[in-house]
């Protein structure tokens, strides 16, 4: 599979639109080359640089049928987990200090609904599922 974003390419900076210096709206995100027993796909925004790790968002049960995230919306019938701002959204990159890494994760799955997930075992329960994934990393850096 691959993964891309109309809003930033990978490995370059995030706009400040998608930050909580900005908007803190979710960026376009849309994947091609998903294999034909996909029946539901997962997706995650981590921060693998904070301490501990940081979860941004973390969606799943995302029909097979959809490409793509648009711009500042969640995928129509798809279920999200409490990030690490507690809130079940996207919250966008928010670093105390310099330059953070943002790792945007697409899971192609074998099963079209995940049930029990929290924002502990997500990663976890997803990839146990996963036939297939893609990444882009984008980076910020508050002003």
């Amino acid at each position: 599979m691959k993964l891309s974003s109309k809003d930033f390419p990978d490995n370059g900076c995030i706009p400040t639109e998608f930050t909580c210096d900005g908007r803190n709206v979710s960026p376009h995100i849309s994947w091609e080359e998903v294999p034909d027993e996909t029946k539901s796909f997962a997706f995650s925004v981590t921060d693998p640089d904070a301490l501990g790790g940081w979860i941004h968002w973390l969606v799943f049960d995302i029909a097979k049928e959809l490409r793509e995230i648009k711009k500042n919306s969640k995928p129509k019938g798809a279920k999200e987990i409490d990030n690490d701002f507690d809130k079940k959204s996207y919250g966008g990159p928010c670093p105390p200090s310099g330059t953070h890494g943002y790792v945007f994760t697409i899971y192609a799955l074998d099963i079209e609904h995940l049930d029990g997930l929290n924002k502990r075992n997500f990663i976890d329960k997803v990839e146990q599922h996963s036939i297939a994934k893609a990444k882009i990393k984008g980076l910020y850096k508050r002003k």
